[in-house]
């Protein structure tokens, strides 16, 4: 099977993955708001309203629903970007404007599928490698949930969270057993969950819980597991800040943003991540020879 063909079908599988991602996002946000309103939190009627519609908890065995008027769509309503585009973003039963969200998480799901094969650093080419790969589409797909999440409503939502920390351990394992548990691969998985999750921990503790929480502390530890490396997790910290910079400096410069405005750090530690798991050992050699002045 050729390149091209392999790419095209991760592509649709990406855009169904994305489907269930934005799916799931409403679906964490009904049992957190459930969990808010037994803690005694006040939650907005119009909050009240979708938790009504998404009755159930599970985030497999859900039907979706319509969040305006709670129809149970079928199966010809969720082809993914097809479906969408179809009824020009409006519900087939009420008529109301979807949102854009959704065919968003879609492309960007499905373009994540193929980039990532694409430019995988490592052939793929035995049984750890494809593993290795399967994880990391695997993560992708809560990382780009949690991405969403947290950019609309600033938490991490724990049951992705712990999936994820679970598959970073899982992917951890397999390294360790491929290079039958070298001591350097232990101290690097180790030192990379010091920088990605250690040193928010630091700050967590240092700044009384003001600029990070803790779950960015928990998704750092799972980011760290996934890439089971301390230079790329040093590269994906780095990174995650220079994006950060790089997006809201100019922001609270034009007075778009208010200095102390909230600002969702998981997208930015998942955009590290991404980058450093891909193109890091590139980064590096590049870094490591302007550094050096080697030519």
């Amino acid at each position: 099977m050729s390149v091209f063909t392999i790419a095209i079908l991760l592509g649709f599988l990406g855009l169904f993955m994305g489907s269930f991602a934005g799916a799931s996002v409403w679906r964490l946000r009904a049992r957190q708001l459930r969990l808010d309103e037994k803690a005694g939190e006040k939650i907005s009627k119009a909050e009240k309203t979708q938790v009504a519609k998404l009755k159930k908890q599970s985030l497999l065995n859900d039907r979706s629903v319509c969040l305006h008027c709670g129809h149970q769509l079928a199966w010809y309503d969720l082809v993914p970007l097809v479906s969408w585009l179809e009824l020009g973003g409006k519900c087939r039963y009420c008529g109301k404007p979807i949102g854009k969200f959704e065919p968003l998480i879609e492309v960007a799901t499905g373009l994540f599928f193929v980039v990532s094969y694409l430019f995988w650093p490592t052939l793929l080419s035995d049984p750890y490698a494809l593993a290795h790969f399967a994880i990391w589409l695997i993560a992708g797909v809560g990382l780009i949930t949690l991405s969403v999440y947290d950019f609309k409503w600033f938490l991490l939502p724990n049951p992705v969270v712990f999936t994820l920390i679970g598959l970073g351990f899982v992917n951890s394992l397999l390294v360790l057993v491929q290079d039958k548990f070298m001591t350097t691969d232990i101290l690097s998985i180790l030192a990379a969950c010091g920088f990605l999750s250690g040193l928010y921990y630091v700050i967590y503790v240092g700044s009384r819980h003001q600029w990070v929480g803790f779950g960015d502390i928990k998704l750092g530890l799972a980011l760290a597991l996934l890439l089971a490396n301390w230079q790329q997790a040093a590269l994906a910290l780095f990174l995650a800040n220079a994006i950060g910079t790089l997006i809201f400096l100019p922001l609270m410069l034009s007075g778009k943003v208010e200095r102390q405005a909230r600002i969702p750090f998981g997208p930015l530690l998942i955009s590290g991540w991404f980058f450093a798991g891909l193109f890091g050992p590139q980064i590096i050699s590049w870094y490591l020879k302007l550094a050096l002045g080697v030519s």
